[in-house]
């Protein structure tokens, strides 16, 4: 029942956004968390992408208190090798040095091909046709390369780590998230983290967003 709430609120919340949450999931042993330090990754090889996401959620961490880095001030983008176990278990210990407690790890696990009819054909209501009015609509297939509207579908996932030095490193949340269809980064990078912000606020993971007194009063006024 709470995931259903969970979906539904995203829902509401991103009605007219290309990201949608498919399915999120919580360490049932964690009901509250509030990272301190976070490392923001986003893995891909489209450094200009990778860094305008990660501004972008690092920004929205920073207004609900926490304090967050992105990965390309600390992972070198340029290195060509494969980053092994070792060079990621001196990365971690880096990292609790340097006061870290949380890793937020986004990307990209596969892209599905969708293929739809356009909305003036999917929005017509079916039932009141006669064999006529249902031939002259949709006889278009043979004739009209329009008819058909064909898109992509990015599955991403974003996951939080705990990196705790007094526990055992532990995964405490992973979103599951839709892309549909993405036309710009900007567009793209807002749409995904304004949902996953969503997501971990209601999660209790990270802190709701507090305006302060002063922002709050030239909002109102």
């Amino acid at each position: 029942m709470k995931k259903l709430i969970l979906i539904l609120v995203a829902t509401i919340f991103m009605s007219c956004s290309s990201a949608q949450l498919v399915e999120s999931w919580k360490n049932p042993d964690i009901d509250t968390y509030e990272p301190y330090k976070v490392l923001v990754i986003g893995l891909t090889s489209d450094e200009a992408a990778r860094q305008q996401f990660e501004e972008k959620l690092k920004v929205e961490l920073e207004l609900r208190g926490a304090e967050a880095v992105i990965s390309l001030d600390i992972i070198d983008a340029t290195k060509t090798d494969k980053m092994t176990e070792a060079d990621l278990d001196a990365l971690e210990s880096q990292l609790i040095v340097e006061g870290f407690d949380t890793i937020l790890l986004t990307k990209i696990v596969g892209v599905e091909d969708k293929t739809a009819y356009r909305k003036d054909y999917e929005n017509f209501d079916e039932t009141y046709l006669k064999f006529k009015d249902e031939y002259l609509r949709h006889q278009d297939v043979f004739y009209n390369p329009d008819y058909y509207e064909e898109f992509k579908i990015y599955k991403a996932e974003t996951s939080m780590y705990c990196i705790c030095p007094t526990k055992d490193r532990e995964l405490i949340w992973k979103g599951y998230i839709n892309i549909t269809d993405p036309r710009s980064i900007e567009k793209t990078v807002n749409d995904y983290v304004r949902l996953a912000i969503v997501v971990l606020e209601e999660e209790q993971l990270i802190n709701p967003l507090v305006i302060k007194e002063e922002k709050a009063e030239d909002i109102i006024n």
